[in-house]
């Protein structure tokens, strides 16, 4: 699942990035630099580029440039791209030897959070993605880690309104939202399976990731295999649907196996209970009664 273009405010982003990044009065004059002089940015917040949109991207720049520069920053003997690594990849795969960059000295923290915002203006960014962008600009906003940002914020719901509150207003105002729509829808996301999660954030299509979050926990082993393996969302809604027909017909055997493990529910009964069950037992069918020698020997 993707989305539109997140309505990221520029306008107020110097505030929250800082008077010292000036992101939002960008009054340089770019100037081009090699292709080669220039690296991933360590922060990148991006974890895949489609092949299929990067070269839609390296034709256009072919026929029109590289119409937006890249943002960077010195780093050891070259420079970091802040924000714009796809234009840098999409005009490699053009053929282009330079392109245009506007150089800054943002420290980590302020490289990281530019990183983040431009990540947000991506047009095929799915709600995983959002969320785990905009919790870790929360996390700035609060100066926590983004694992005690989630409870933070759940905690600030029943609270009466402060610092942290004015903080987190002025930050979702400027990315297009409020912080409490944040906090109440999207971040149920992150209630999804730590095997799923993972899963999404390692490049499984945040869709595939959905329907296997929505299905019996007893699955998703199972359905996290098979759509590594290519198993298109229809696919594995069929395979849901058939493991769960499977399922419903194994599960009277189930009960029964459990009822009779019951230690508790055993010692209840009277005397002809037991009897009538010790009758019923000694029919049960071969198969049952030899797995049964085979498991006690």
């Amino acid at each position: 699942m993707s989305r539109r273009k997140s309505p990221v405010n520029r306008d107020g982003l110097a505030g929250l990035l800082g008077a010292s990044a000036q992101l939002a009065q960008v009054s340089d004059e770019p100037r081009t630099m090699s292709v080669a002089a220039l690296q991933p940015g360590a922060g990148q917040p991006r974890r895949a580029f489609d092949d299929r949109t990067l070269a839609a991207l390296a034709e256009s720049i072919r026929t029109q440039g590289v119409l937006q520069p890249l943002l960077i920053r010195p780093a050891g003997h070259g420079y970091e791209i802040v924000a714009g690594e796809r234009r840098w990849r999409a005009a490699q795969l053009a053929g282009l030897q330079e392109v245009p960059v506007i150089i800054r000295n943002f420290t980590n923290r302020e490289a990281r959070q530019v990183a983040l915002i431009e990540n947000l203006q991506r047009e095929d960014l799915n709600v995983l993605d959002e969320v785990d962008a905009k919790l870790e600009l929360a996390s700035h906003a609060l100066n926590l880690q983004p694992e005690q940002t989630r409870a933070r914020l759940m905690q600030m719901l029943r609270e009466e309104p402060g610092p942290d509150h004015t903080a987190l207003e002025s930050l979702f105002t400027s990315l297009g939202e409020t912080w409490t729509n944040f906090a109440k829808t999207k971040l149920r996301v992150l209630n999804w399976p730590a095997p799923i999660l993972d899963a999404v954030r390692s490049g499984l299509p945040y869709t595939l990731g959905g329907v296997i979050a929505a299905a019996p926990a007893a699955l998703h082993d199972e359905l996290l295999t098979k759509a590594r393996q290519g198993a298109s969302r229809e696919e594995l809604k069929a395979l849901i649907r058939q493991l769960t027909v499977t399922a419903q017909t194994d599960l009277p055997l189930v009960q029964v196996g459990r009822l009779l493990s019951n230690r508790r529910w055993v010692a209840s009964l009277n005397a002809k209970q037991q009897k009538d069950i010790d009758r019923w037992l000694a029919g049960m069918p071969a198969a049952v009664q030899d797995a049964l020698k085979k498991q006690g020997s």
